[in-house]
């Protein structure tokens, strides 16, 4: 019997100390766990409070395999860039010195898709776990549909800019201001977002609502129509709006693209794209090429600023009115400049830009009815110009359609004209960014009858689409008869609402889908909020990068 007695009781301490052992090995991997999680949140500070941080990281560090990244300067130096059994580890703050973390970062697709990958691991007790996480800037394409304000552009209204251009909180008039709401033909499937009081009537939104209009009591929003009057049968599948805490800011213009074409940024714009000058006709090939019509193009990029030469390169195109060149009237077909930028930008008034003409008077005619247009077909047949200042000869215009294969970003320094559908070829593949540094219009020419002369109905349109400084909206959307539906897989933003139909009697009803791959994929170098933020997409444990020792 005492035999049996310290049998059990030898077994009971050995159970005892076997689960204390399990208890405190299970309680430094959780700690190891949270230290790699604090690297994840630390990082992202850095980012936060330096936006070019990026660029930083320890070379060696197998994970960076393929990166351009740099140690930061000796008075900048992070310990989280060890790396080895002799490198750093830097201290989770409030830990006491029981955990630390290190990371390595890989920015090897940051240009093309403003997405980082960190793997950081966490080190507590005798335990080390990691994880990678994928980080991307908070932009401007997390939205389906993002407006600065819920206005009319005044260019089009005819409004008071200094009475009208403020948000509804900061006192802009109810009316006169050529205010829009959202209405019964309204169908939103994505995230919505307005820095300003959106007006809702019987609109369906199928995403999360967000506004930076928060009133001292009731919703966050306002139950009017456009002519002010009380309404309902708003719908909100996610919940009614919330607020942000602050407005998100647009960028002033879209000139930060134009040095996406300069060959004198080695550091920065190591792989440059393309630039066209003055009206520029862009058609979509299923096959991965684009038929680019730009007469007035002389260089397709450029060195300096102010610019002092520019160069040729065939992948862009030769410029000129031979066969084959952009002069011609078939233009010239190229390959799409994969995960880079085109810029079309107004024809320089500066004597020593390469770029530099005065087009001659009878160059500068629309089609075979008009005796003054762009040079490029606009004013199309029978068509009658909606302003004064549409289809100018030296503006940098961009006309679009087709089917897009590759990835591309195209920017305007004036004008977008969506002229026929553009379709992605392949849908998880496939991305094209368009940024108007004015207005972004769904074409829709009519005579001077107010007849429409496009015979097709409806509009699919894939692509993220931005107004910098005006607008997305449908050309004429009060003349000509109905259109259809206007259908949107992507994202749209704006600095002012767009109009699109007139009840069901011209125009197109909206029917907007967010593409979800915006949620880590975004159009190569698309523009984001003036202040930048970053957040993780996807995260994963993995396998321990490194032993406790930091082998």
């Amino acid at each position: 019997m005492t035999a049996v007695l310290a049998v059990f009781v030898v077994t009971a301490i050995s159970v005892g100390i076997f689960a204390q052992k399990n208890a405190r090995g299970s309680q430094d991997q959780s700690a190891a766990l949270a230290a790699a999680y604090a690297g994840v949140e630390e990082y992202q500070s850095r980012l936060a409070n330096d936006t070019t941080y990026f660029q930083y990281g320890n070379p060696v560090a197998a994970f960076s395999s393929g990166s351009s990244v740099s140690l930061p300067p000796v008075e900048a130096t992070n310990p989280a860039f060890g790396t080895g059994a002799a490198g750093s580890w830097a201290r989770v703050a409030g830990s006491g010195g029981a955990a630390d973390f290190r990371y390595e970062v890989d920015n090897s697709e940051f240009m093309a898709s403003g997405t980082l990958r960190l793997r950081s691991t966490g080190r507590a007790g005798g335990e080390t776990r990691t994880i990678v996480a994928d980080l991307r800037q908070r932009a401007f394409i997390d939205y389906l549909y993002f407006t600065n304000y819920e206005i009319m552009d005044p260019e089009v209204s005819g409004a008071d800019e200094d009475e009208c251009v403020k948000y509804h909180y900061a006192g802009r008039p109810s009316k006169g201001c050529g205010v829009i709401a959202f209405g019964g033909n309204d169908s939103l499937n994505g995230k919505v977002h307005s820095n300003d009081a959106m007006r809702i009537c019987e609109a369906t939104f199928k995403g999360m609502v967000t506004t930076a209009y928060k009133p001292t009591s009731g919703v966050n929003y306002l139950k009017k129509n456009s002519l002010d009057q009380t309404c309902n049968g708003q719908v909100f599948e996610k919940g009614a709006p919330t607020v942000t805490k602050d407005p998100i800011d647009i960028p002033e213009t879209n000139a930060e693209l134009k040095r996406e074409v300069r060959t004198d940024l080695p550091g920065d714009v190591p792989r440059p794209g393309c630039l066209y000058t003055g009206p520029t006709r862009i058609t979509l090939n299923s096959d991965g090429t684009m038929t680019v019509r730009s007469p007035w193009t002389k260089a397709t990029r450029i060195a300096g600023s102010p610019v002092t030469n520019g160069s040729m390169p065939s992948e862009c195109g030769t410029p000129g009115t031979g066969p084959g060149q952009l002069g011609s009237i078939d233009g010239a077909e190229v390959m799409v400049p994969e995960n880079n930028v085109v810029y079309v930008q107004d024809i320089p008034g500066t004597t020593g830009d390469p770029n530099y003409a005065v087009p001659p008077v009878e160059a500068c005619k629309g089609a075979e009815s008009h005796k003054t247009g762009n040079g490029i077909g606009y004013p199309t047949t029978n068509e009658v110009a909606p302003k004064v200042d549409s289809y100018q000869c030296k503006s940098g215009d961009v006309f679009i359609q087709g089917r897009m294969n590759g990835r591309m970003t195209i920017a305007a320094e004036n004008y977008i004209y969506i002229t026929g559908d553009i379709r992605y070829v392949d849908n998880d593949d496939d991305v094209l960014g368009l940024i108007g540094n004015n207005a972004v219009f769904v074409w829709n020419p009519v005579t001077s009858r107010s007849a429409t002369i496009l015979r097709d109905y409806d509009r699919h349109i894939d692509a993220a689409m931005m107004s910098v400084g005006h607008t997305f909206q449908v050309q004429n959307y009060n003349k000509g008869s109905y259109r259809g539906t206007l259908k949107v897989n992507g994202s749209i933003i704006q600095n002012f609402r767009g109009t699109v139909a007139t009840g069901t009697s011209t125009g197109y009803k909206k029917d907007y889908m967010y593409d979800d791959r915006y949620m880590y994929l975004a159009p190569p170098k698309f523009l984001n909020p003036v202040k930048t933020t970053y957040g993780v997409t996807k995260h994963a444990e993995v396998e321990p990068a490194f032993d406790v020792d930091g082998s």
